[in-house]
């Protein structure tokens, strides 16, 4: 993005901030998607955030990427809305965690998923699970963080992720038992 466009919005051309709205919408509505229950949902949290970008324009420095800027405020928002309707999200408080990876076939699998299959599996995972699996691996956040962040022990942060990976992996296993039913039944129906 052009340091004159930002400047500009931030000194008020609304012209300016739409260059920047319409220019960043498309990437970040599906940062908004992956913590957010419903398309709806996502909405809301991306226009409050654009909010926010509008009001806090003067604040950026030019220091560091200014997508990344942007990217952060939607995630705090994200984050606040959750914390705003918190007892309508179910976080289960288990301590006790039994990590356990995704095997190879697992892992070669998600590399093999249409992007908008794999958003749609990462938005029907239970509430706790999609929050830490989306601040853990997509954001690189630690257990620690995420925490703090979301008011929970660390304990409940790994299970909640460790939750997630077996959620995932059961998925998996549904889709390639399904891909090989189809297999299975186009042979068939081709003989």
């Amino acid at each position: 993005m052009d340091r004159s466009i930002i400047t500009a919005a931030a000194g008020g051309d609304k012209k300016a901030f739409r260059t920047i709205f319409d220019f960043f919408v498309p990437k970040l509505r599906p940062v908004a998607l992956r913590y957010a229950r419903t398309d709806f949902e996502a909405e809301d949290i991306l226009q409050e955030a654009f909010v926010k970008i509008y009001h806090n324009l003067n604040t950026y420095k030019f220091q560091g990427s200014f997508e990344g800027w942007i990217k952060r405020i939607v995630i705090n928002t994200a984050l606040n809305h959750y914390d705003k309707h918190k007892r309508d999200y179910q976080l289960d408080n288990i301590e006790k965690v039994e990590e356990e990876d995704l095997g190879i076939e697992e892992a070669k699998d998600i590399d093999e998923i249409e992007p908008s299959l794999l958003l749609s599996i990462f938005q029907n995972l239970p509430d706790g699970y999609r929050l830490v699996m989306n601040l853990y691996v997509l954001e690189d956040y630690s257990h620690k963080e995420i925490a703090q962040m979301l008011g929970i022990s660390e304990g409940s942060s790994r299970s909640q992720f460790s939750k997630a990976r077996k959620y995932i992996k059961k998925v998996l296993a549904g889709l390639r038992n399904n891909n090989k039913t189809n297999l299975l039944n186009k042979d068939t129906t081709v003989s």
